[in-house]
């Protein structure tokens, strides 16, 4: 009897972690450039007396949808999206290299390119500084240049180029901040090969329809586990007046 009350009670509790991702996904449905969490069940067999064949779940995140999603046009100097398969490189909250799908970037009071959590863009040779008093365009490669906005116009002059990298998708892994950072911890080579749509952001690739069936159907296995804890419990009042009644 135990041993259903502990099968039912995980499962519901991994149930409850997978509906947690599954909402996490929703909540990130507008969110530019957003990769949908992949979960889900594994079989795990208990250890001890009984059958071979009684067995538990839990919650496996798999990784992450790399479908890239569809590019919306904005005409904003200072959004880009990758085109395709890559990713953009930031210095994270620890200092660290990490990697991100979201291209709508903005320039910090010291005129520095950061997103809009205030993460430092980096470029081919580190954060990169936006002159005062000038506009920025940013080509299909990568590089930023800048035009004065008073004076000469004609001057162009390239400050820098987006660190572009494109690791393949299994040896990413999305931290808690919601970046993505290299498993082994090792930091991307740059890959020339990808390029970049300027005045457009990538919107999130998760499925609203397919979300809230998935929620709707967890919910179900929810109940269903419950069920379970409430024969278990009925199971054992039974065998409590049973055992009484022998006595």
């Amino acid at each position: 009897m135990d041993r259903l009350i502990y099968t039912a009670m995980t499962g519901a509790s991994h149930v409850l972690q997978q509906q947690a991702a599954v909402s996490e996904n929703l909540a990130n449905a507008s969110t530019p450039g957003f990769r949908a969490t992949l979960n889900a069940f594994r079989a795990v067999p208990l250890v001890g007396d009984g059958l071979a064949t009684r067995t538990f779940v839990v919650d496996s995140t798999t990784g992450f949808d790399s479908t890239p999603a569809v590019l919306q046009q904005t005409g904003r100097e200072l959004d880009a999206a990758v085109n395709g398969a890559g990713w953009f490189a930031v210095q994270g909250p620890d200092g660290k290299e990490a990697y991100t799908r979201n291209g709508s970037f903005q320039i910090s009071p010291n005129g520095i390119l950061q997103t809009r959590t205030g993460l430092n863009v980096l470029s081919d040779g580190g954060p990169v500084t936006i002159p005062p008093d000038t506009g920025i365009t940013i080509a299909k490669d990568g590089t930023i240049s800048t035009v004065p906005s008073t004076g000469q116009l004609t001057s162009v002059n390239a400050v820098g180029r987006l660190k572009l990298v494109n690791p393949p998708p299994e040896q990413l892994e999305r931290s808690g901040d919601g970046l993505f950072r290299m498993r082994d911890g090792s930091v991307a080579t740059v890959d020339a090969t990808v390029s970049v749509a300027p005045g457009s952001l990538e919107g999130s690739n998760v499925n609203t329809v397919e979300a809230m069936v998935n929620m709707i159907s967890l919910a179900r296995k929810f109940d269903m586990q419950m069920k379970m804890l409430n024969s278990a419990d009925n199971n054992s009042k039974q065998a409590s007046q049973i055992m009484n009644i022998s006595g």
